[in-house]
């Protein structure tokens, strides 16, 4: 098939590689051509596992091209997904000028019947006003489908290539066995609905994974209390069908590009139709508040004397694999601990330049590696858990520290690895490992 995609951000560029990698003659299209010059040179904007080596392969062989010129890739193309951004307003709703104005573009560039399959994350409602658009500024004939994307950055190509499942929104039947014939070798998993549907689908998927990450989070907060731990809890609850391993893993909250903007969007959603979806409100309080338990666990261990102490921060994107910063609870963090006096050092083995063009480049001592970063630091806070990180050893990591004081946020170090060791451990929801805890347990009466 002939396919354009709009927007070459972690869904489009990913979609449009992986359409490719299947046979398909794929235009990838983008605004900027800066970016546009980067994938036509080799290169690649964002870091994904895998995603490079695909794009080149694919670009040699003629099935896969990259440019600005969005009216020639639509004439050429009999498939057209949109796949631009839709970030959050100051409301938490979704941002849609990119999509509408692309949509515009569009319908200006038909010469035929097109298939407009919206990609990106978007209100339910949303698809038909895209449709409204287009027919505006064109009468020639076009159908709608919904195609939401699941992909998890840092395993996006697996994920595209075996999916649990692929979403069709659509109302016109030919259209969704067309859109069902192009995913047909990626899984038999193929679930048809309506528009409205598929766009809910979604929004409810990720408000429900988030809604697992908060539960354990708090899970984990009672656990460090009553003296149980949390690895071994989220391990008994997973072996149930009902409920399942996937995101039972305590640590400091979600972040990233996708979980906090659709939770808002959602919440927002209800809000326009005069539902209040309360559930989701604490899941965000949750979350946001999850992230501030390092800093509470700085405050205690230093009795509320921060200022002037160095703190090392290992760990600056959401999630390791990624080099993506977007609402990454290490911007909180340092950010507090900065306001506060502290002296912070930091460092990410990926998403360092991110990072920097987020939070800015002053205030911290920015640094070349991990060891670098512990030396002559008063504790060292582990915020992503990259495999740098947790090889690390620690007899030789406590040598360059100034106290041997380690937060790990992510859960990383098991007791074997503290072996032998002086550190004084503080992780999440395991206070059998935190050696820095000394809690007296309450007596239970039946």
């Amino acid at each position: 098939m002939n396919i354009t995609v709009i927007g070459t951000g972690y869904v489009g560029l990913v979609s449009g590689v992986c359409f490719a990698e299947l046979g398909n003659r794929v235009i990838c299209v983008d605004k900027d051509p800066e970016k546009i010059d980067v994938l036509n040179s080799g290169g690649i904007p964002i870091y994904e596992p895998g995603l490079k080596e695909l794009a080149v392969a694919n670009r040699k062989s003629g099935k896969l091209s990259f440019t600005t010129d969005l009216p020639g890739a639509v004439r050429r193309s009999d498939i057209i997904i949109l796949a631009v951004g839709t970030p959050p307003l100051a409301n938490g709703e979704a941002n849609l000028a990119y999509i509408d104005q692309a949509a515009l573009e569009i319908a200006e560039a038909m010469n035929g019947y097109k298939i407009v399959a919206v990609k990106s994350t978007v209100p339910v409602g949303t698809n038909e006003r895209i449709a409204a658009l287009i027919r505006s500024r064109t009468s020639l004939r076009f159908d709608s489908i919904s195609l939401p994307e699941f992909l998890r950055e840092g395993s996006a190509i697996q994920d595209t290539m075996h999916p649990d499942r692929i979403i069709i929104g659509a109302d016109c039947s030919s259209a969704a066995e067309t859109m069902a014939l192009l995913h047909k070798p990626l899984t038999e998993q193929i679930v048809i609905t309506d528009i409205r549907s598929a766009e809910m689908i979604k929004y409810a998927s990720n408000a429900f994974l988030a809604t697992k990450i908060s539960f354990i989070n708090e899970i984990a907060n009672i656990c460090e209390k009553v003296g149980a731990d949390v690895t071994q809890v989220a391990e008994g609850m997973g072996y149930d069908k009902r409920i399942g391993p996937s995101f039972l893993k305590a640590g400091i909250g979600y972040g990233g590009s996708c979980f906090p903007k659709d939770t808002h969007a959602l919440i927002q959603i209800a809000g326009h139709v005069d539902y209040e979806f309360k559930l989701l409100r604490s899941v965000v309080e949750v979350n946001q508040d999850q992230r501030f338990n390092v800093i509470r666990k700085l405050e205690s261990i230093f009795d509320g004397e921060m200022r002037g102490k160095t703190v090392a921060v290992w760990g600056l994107a959401f999630k390791p694999n990624t080099d993506d910063v977007r609402d990454s609870p290490a911007l909180e963090i340092i950010r507090h601990l900065v306001d506060n006096g502290v002296k912070v050092k930091a460092y990410d083995p990926i998403a360092m330049a991110n990072f920097q063009t987020l939070f800015g480049k002053e205030g911290v001592a920015w640094c070349d590696n991990a060891m670098d970063t512990a030396q002559g630091a008063d504790a060292l806070c582990l915020l992503t858990e990259w495999d740098e990180f947790s090889g690390m050893d620690l007899g030789q990591l406590q040598t360059v520290m100034k106290r041997p004081i380690l937060i790990d946020g992510r859960n990383v170090f098991k007791e074997e690895n503290l072996l032998g060791t002086d550190f004084v451990y503080y992780s999440v929801g395991r206070p059998s490992l935190n050696q820095g805890v000394k809690q007296q347990m309450p007596v239970l009466q039946f």
